[in-house]
């Protein structure tokens, strides 16, 4: 059984940072994993895709969060990350750490203005 489980999220003023942290365990290997990801949703929206780092190291991110977060991974710990500066309002939503089918449950990020 495979658990991810986020943790970091919180409130923060717009234009601070926040760094969210996803810890997994059963057998996935963040490292090994084809892609690892992290979504959000905000109330009363779709979940949407904001960050993935695949098996070689590769990054992406849609250009609504490009260049204001980072995502990266311990591999040793098993481990994923992601790094958000520049928050704004809009960034309000819980967020979700995913590996191909399995989601952790997320955590409530809250920019306030």
């Amino acid at each position: 059984q495979v658990q991810l489980v986020e943790s970091g999220g919180g409130l923060v003023q717009a234009g601070g940072s926040l760094t969210l942290a996803c810890a997994a365990s059963g057998r996935t290997s963040i490292a090994s994993a084809y892609a690892m990801r992290w979504f959000r949703q905000a109330p009363g929206k779709e979940r949407e895709w904001v960050a993935q780092m695949l098996t070689s190291g590769s990054t992406y991110y849609p250009d609504s969060v490009k260049g204001r977060f980072t995502i990266s991974r311990d591999n040793a710990n098993n481990r994923l990350f992601l790094q958000m500066n520049s928050l704004q309002p809009e960034d309000t939503a819980v967020y979700y750490c995913n590996e191909d089918t399995d989601w952790g449950l997320g955590t409530q990020v809250t920019v306030s203005s």
